[in-house]
């Protein structure tokens, strides 16, 4: 009987999917629950298993895109798995065959050596040495050498040695003209961006042609949260099992200061401006498929253990590629970590629908003032980009201010003057 495979839906709203690559071949042999390709949506790349064990037969190509509910394949379930038997029988010819072809290579290398090795009765090395001649043009082994280094082909240079020969000084005083390609590689590949990477592109463009989009800036002295985490982060790991990172302390900084300015936490529809009295804030992580930013929802509920519980969860499942849709669906803020690349500073973009990212970056050791003198401190860079259009400067620099003052004074304003409890030790 033949099964016919069709697309699942990947989530609401998704109607097609692009068939990224087949994980099989045409004819193969696949058992039920194996995954045999990768479909990508406008918003994650995802496997598709075998419904059942069979032979398979592709009807979708590499590329194809393809209507939720098509048929991309099918699988007679009522052939058999190959046998054993054959697949050894196969193994055994094929063992001999390339035992028979690596003598006969032997048997062919050692005549051409022994050829080699017999000296000609015609000839005298000394008759040999005087038949020794150079090309017209031909180049010294130093100037050839020379030449090499520069990436340039002797019939660039003239010579000026006997019969045209190019000589070491020819070498040393020829320079390549304007234009002329190098002797490395020069080849290019043509490749189709994946769904999910046209999605984003096209998000990312219409957030620069569709907002007001301005950054603030403003830098964080992290000397108090270097000195918890080197205190209590071996504590939190034994009892909890997961590190005590930076991003719950900013995860929680964050939920602070949408607290403090809910324009932050809103977003702009038409002529109405949506504001969330929740706090689902997406993490941008790099996957292996691109950029994936899955949600952390209600982080207003959760402490510094729930938001590291979630942020390695989610940092798992988007690097083995089983995000789901719906883990990336929503968020009312994101929260973007180029430090973790070594980027000192830049200017996100909004990740739409929402209104305000917040940019992190590298730690740096920096001469700061404080107390009236010049220390050397830890020092982040942060970035809040954020759509004017419905953020005044007003919110958007009391935002980021909240966010440096509750990194600054972590144990005051994000663990109510009690770490251990809000470290759960």
């Amino acid at each position: 009987m033949a099964l016919e495979m069709k697309v699942p839906s990947p989530g609401e709203s998704i109607t097609e999917v692009e068939i990224a690559s087949w994980l099989v071949k045409d004819g193969d042999y696949v058992e039920k629950d194996q995954a045999i390709a990768e479909v990508d949506s406008d918003k994650a790349t995802l496997e598709l298993p075998a419904e059942a064990s069979g032979i398979i037969t592709l009807k979708a190509e590499e590329g194809d895109t393809v209507a939720v509910g098509d048929v991309v394949c099918l699988i007679d379930t009522d052939a058999k798995k190959p046998g054993a038997d054959d697949s050894s029988e196969k193994e055994d010819k094929k063992e001999k065959a390339d035992a028979k072809t690596k003598e006969t290579k032997e048997d062919t290398s050692k005549k051409a050596e022994a050829k080699t090795q017999t000296p000609s009765k015609s000839s005298t090395p000394n008759q040999e040495q005087d038949k020794k001649t150079y090309a017209t043009g031909s180049p010294s082994p130093a100037a050839k050498k020379i030449l090499d280094e520069k990436g340039m082909s002797s019939k660039d240079v003239k010579g000026s040695g006997r019969d045209g020969r190019i000589t070491k000084e020819d070498a040393n005083n020829a320079a390549p003209s304007m234009g002329t390609p190098g002797s490395g590689s020069r080849g290019s590949e043509r490749k189709k961006l994946s769904m999910l990477r046209r999605k984003v592109a096209e998000r990312l463009v219409s957030a620069k042609n569709e907002t007001a989009m301005l950054t603030t800036f403003n830098e964080v002295d992290m000397t108090a949260i270097y000195e918890l985490r080197n205190q209590y982060k071996e504590q939190f790991k034994e009892k909890h099992g997961v590190g005590l990172g930076f991003m719950s302390f900013f995860t929680l900084a964050v939920v602070r200061a949408l607290e403090l300015y809910p324009d932050v936490n809103s977003m702009i529809d038409g002529d109405y401006m949506i504001t969330y009295d929740f706090k689902d804030i997406s993490i941008a992580v790099s996957g292996p498929k691109g950029l994936m930013v899955p949600v952390i929802r209600n982080a207003e509920n959760l402490s510094f253990r729930g938001v590291e519980d979630e942020v390695k969860r989610l940092a798992i499942r988007a690097r083995d590629g089983q995000i789901t849709v719906d883990e990336m669906t929503g968020g009312t803020f994101t929260i973007s970590n180029g430090g973790v690349f070594g980027s000192m500073l830049s200017t996100p973009i909004i990740n739409p629908p929402q209104s305000a990212i917040l940019g992190m970056h590298n730690i740096v050791e920096r001469a700061i003032v404080r107390d009236g003198g010049i220390v050397v401190a830890p020092v982040m860079y942060v970035a809040l980009s954020y759509d004017h259009r419905i953020i005044d400067g007003r919110e958007s620099v009391g935002f980021l201010v909240a966010i440096k003052e509750a990194l600054e004074s972590p144990e005051e304003l994000l663990m109510d003057g009690n770490v251990k409890r809000a470290l759960e030790l």
